[in-house]
This record gives C-alpha cells, sequence and structure tokens, in this order.
C-alpha cells in the first residue's frame, strides 16, 4: 500500500513499485513541540557551525568575516593539535569551543590491529582561542565490533560527526550508540539505535541532526531505522524502520515548508523520502538518483531540495511539501551529475562539487552546467588519494563556502580554494606539509575562521588580520 498521507497504517508502507518498504511504530509525545525553532538556540552564538558541513547541512557560513585564502605550516595557521587518534567526522564549532571524534586502541596501524577489546571512541574538546585540549572523553565500543580490514578501514570508528544545541553535544558512535554530554564534558545519558553490521563491510557514517527537542538519528546500518529520541533523556520518541534505508550514508536536512510545516528528508538509494520530523512518518517520496548507495546527503534551498551524487551517479531538484508519490508533481529536473560522495553547496542559483578532481557547477534552477573544469593541484600523486596506507582511493570531503570562496580538501590534504561564480577560478591550493594523515572530514568554517582535520591533528586556519605570521 502507497501511504497518501500521514494517517495511512503503520504496519508497511510500499513507497515503490520495486517493493521497497517503510514500517514502523511511531509514538508521539503530546505537547512536546513548541514553537517554529527547529532547535534550542538560547545557548548558540552567530557563527557556530553546530553539525555536520554547518546550519542545516548546507555547507555554507552564515557569518560575513573573511576567510583565509593561502595557508600552510607557518602562515595564516592560528594553531594545531594533536587529536588522540584517527577519525572521518567533522568538527563543529559551539562558541569558544571545538568538539571531533576520534578512535583510539585498535586499528591505528594497519600493520599492527592491536586488540579490538582496546578500541575507545573519544570525544574531544578543543579551546577556539588557543587549541587547547580541554577535555577528552573515552568511551568503551559494544562488542563485537566490525574488524579493521578491506573497506571499512577506509571508513574506521569515528565518522559520525557530533551536533550540538548550545548547551549539550551529542555523539553517535554507531552501534555503540549515543552519547549526550553538556559542555563540560559531564556524560547525560546513552541510548542504543541497534547493533547491526553494514552487510557490505563498509561501517556507518551518518550523522544526527536535531529538531526542536528532538534529536534524530540516521541509525541506517546500525538497524535500518531513523530514531527520533527526546534530546534531554534519550528515551525514544519515535522510530522508522526502513529496508530503503539499506546502503545510506548520507545525512537527513529540515526543509522549511510553510510557517506550519517542516520535512525531514533523506536521501537514500534510488529515492528521496519526506518525513514527519515530529513522528517520522512518511509524507512523501519520488524517485531518486539510481545509485545503489547513496553517501552524499541532500541540501535544500527554500522549499527545493537537491540530490548530486550516489555511487553510480545522477542528480535531482524536488519541492518539498507534497503528499505521497511525488515524481510527476514535484521533480523539476533531473540529470546525470556525477558527485559519488561529496555533498554539494548551493550559492546564488547555482550549485558546486568536486569530484574525482573535477569542479562541477550547474544551474540549481535547470539543472543546465555551468562550468567542468579540473582542479590544479600541486601534488598531482596524492590528490584525491589517501597517504595513510591501505591504497588509497576515493575522496569523502565535502565543499564549504564562506566569504565568495568554496574550499574543498581532498584525501591527500591539498585544501583547493575557488571563487564562487559563473567560471571557473582556483584561486589557492594549500597544504600542511608536515602531516602524513590522511583528510577525509568536512571543514568546518566560524568567525573566518578554518578547521580542517586529518587522522592525526586538527588545525585552526585564520586570515592574516588575526593568524599568527
Amino acid at each position: 500500500m502507497i501511504p497518501t498521507n500521514e494517517q495511512s497504517g503503520d504496519a508497511a508502507h510500499a513507497l515503490t513499485s520495486e517493493g521497497r518498504s517503510v514500517s514502523g511504530v511511531s509514538l508521539l509525545m503530546a505537547g512536546l513541540m513548541a514553537g517554529l525553532l527547529w532547535m534550542s538556540s538560547t545557548s548558540l552564538q552567530a557563527g557556530d557551525w553546530t553539525r555536520f558541513r554547518g546550519e542545516n547541512g548546507d555547507g555554507v557560513a552564515t557569518d560575513a568575516a573573511p576567510t583565509a585564502v593561502e595557508w600552510n605550516d607557518s602562515k595564516n595557521l592560528k594553531w594545531k593539535v594533536k587529536l588522540p587518534g584517527p577519525g572521518l567526522s567533522s568538527p563543529i564549532i559551539v562558541g569558544d569551543r571545538v568538539f571531533v571524534t576520534a578512535w583510539s586502541g585498535y586499528g591505528i596501524d594497519r600493520n599492527a590491529l592491536g586488540n579490538i577489546e582496546q578500541l575507545k571512541r573519544h570525544l574531544v574538546c578543543v579551546n577556539r582561542q588557543s587549541g587547547e585540549v580541554l577535555w577528552d572523553r573515552p568511551v568503551d565500543p559494544v562488542l563485537p565490533e566490525e574488524p579493521f580490514r578491506g573497506m571499512f578501514a577506509e571508513n574506521g570508528y569515528a565518522s559520525h560527526t557530533p551536533v550540538s544545541d548550545g548547551e549539550r553535544v551529542y555523539a553517535f558512535y554507531g552501534k555503540t550508540g549515543v552519547v549526550a554530554y553538556d559542555l563540560e564534558g559531564k556524560e547525560l545519558w546513552r541510548a542504543s539505535v541497534g547493533t547491526q553490521d553494514d552487510p557490505r563491510s563498509w561501517g556507518t557514517a551518518s550523522s544526527p541532526i536535531l529538531y526542536k527537542e528532538l534529536l534524530i538519528v540516521p541509525a541506517c546500518i546500525e538497524s535500518l531505522s531513523i530514531v527520533g529520541l527526546d534530546k534531554r533523556t534519550g528515551k525514544e520518541v519515535w522510530r522508522q524502520q526502513a529496508d530503503g534505508l539499506q546502503g545510506t550514508w548520507s545525512t537527513p536536512i529540515l526543509v522549511p515548508v510553510d510557517d506550519t510545516r517542516t520535512d525531514l528528508v533523506v536521501a537514500v538509494p534510488y529515492e528521496v523520502w519526506g518525513l514527519n520530523p515530529e513522528t517520522g512518518k512518511l509524507r512523501w517520496y519520488c524517485d531518486g538518483v539510481p545509485s545503489s548507495s547513496m553517501c552524499a546527503s541532500p541540501i535544500c534551498h527554500g522549499d527545493t531540495v537537491y540530490v548530486v551524487g550516489g555511487r553510480e551517479g545522477g542528480s535531482l531538484a524536488v519541492r518539498a511539501g507534497g503528499k505521497g508519490d511525488v515524481t510527476k508533481t514535484h521533480v523539476t529536473w533531473k540529470g546525470n551529475d556525477r558527485g559519488r560522495i561529496g555533498t554539494p553547496v548551493f550559492h546564488e542559483g547555482r550549485l558546486y562539487w568536486i569530484s574525482s578532481g573535477i569542479a562541477n557547477c550547474i544551474d540549481a534552477a535547470t539543472g543546465a552546467k555551468v562550468y567542468q573544469s579540473r582542479l590544479e593541484t600541486n601534488n598531482a600523486a596524492n590528490a584525491d588519494t589517501g597517504r595513510r596506507g591501505g591504497g588509497g582511493g576515493q575522496a569523502y570531503s565535502s565543499p564549504v563556502a564562506a566569504d565568495g570562496k568554496l574550499y574543498y580538501v581532498d584525501r591527500g590534504g591539498e585544501t583547493f580554494v575557488l571563487q564562487l561564480g559563473p567560471e571557473f577560478k582556483q584561486l589557492a591550493s594549500n597544504r600542511f606539509s608536515a602531516d602524513e594523515g590522511e583528510y577525509s572530514a568536512t571543514p568546518a568554517i566560524s568567525n573566518g575562521e578554518l578547521f580542517i582535520r586529518s587522522t592525526t591533528h586538527l588545525y585552526c586556519v585564520s586570515a592574516p588580520s588575526t593568524a599568527k605570521e
């Protein structure tokens, strides 16, 4: 049965003719949702970057502070700090604090893995001004954990970016669960959202987001579910289980439709879904990109959702706010663009992304190509490849934007700076030559500062007016 409204039965919701289904039981906590804000923001500050790719995952810094064009190990580097271990998660910024996750104890050296029982996940809090580590909270794993080998070793044990409401920080550690802390590092609660392994042995990576009083956790690998938790207690409010989440590593977004409605949108293999973020129930769906795995996250501008990427490529634009199957009524264009893993940036009517060393720009209104140009690398041997060992491979980070510029870091550590606009213009490429780690995290940007993370260090890059030369 195809649902046409939110009163459809909970038992089984058929989403497509291929038979992928959504099922689940939703618990609505009376009076939970008050006001129209997406998150409690009383403690947030202008310029905070509180989740994967910043405000609602769009990758664009909202402040007007100037950002650096060039840097290296000594130029425009405010500070760097050694991390307790590797990780692919991105840093977030809350006031004067930077948070990032990592793992230690196992799988650090591919030639000497160690004992998996010694594995620990870490949430690290760093002073934004000095780079001093304020606290580090290790967490023991829920075992058995996936062994560090094959494609899983390209991902690892710390790929979910944390999220904050300005009062608490929430870290998602896969089958080890979700852990909530206050800003001083005091653990507030833990919650499990599933303990399954990825059948492809690729690991887990989707990041949690906040909506009003809910922490929404895409437990796509752990339980084929999206789960809504009470952000203050960790109590499960709703769970939507979906076979169609198989092969999903993307992060959901919130799309404002009008003053009374917000859609929770997630891109999955072959489809895009719009859910009610208060209950998890399906509102609408459409045909998506023709890919058996979805790593790139959707982004939105206004009520229009854009998806570019998937293992086999593809792109589309769809208006949120529909009901049932909206493929014929709300999809405004579809394309064959190849985006793979990275999520695009929307800026002044254009979409930008990087794939396999190629900078792409298309018209967001039509999907028409604006330009497609190869990045000019200063280190061709390492561009879009890893240097940590194990063969390198596909770049995992996404571009971000600030001050009229696009920033993109490849897996080898080279960060490209492009001028945003209808013509391709590369301004610089930069690297920290002393760091032989791997760069798979997406940078964070706040008040003119870039926070770049490798598997060994976290860096803060400032514009010349504030950086230490």
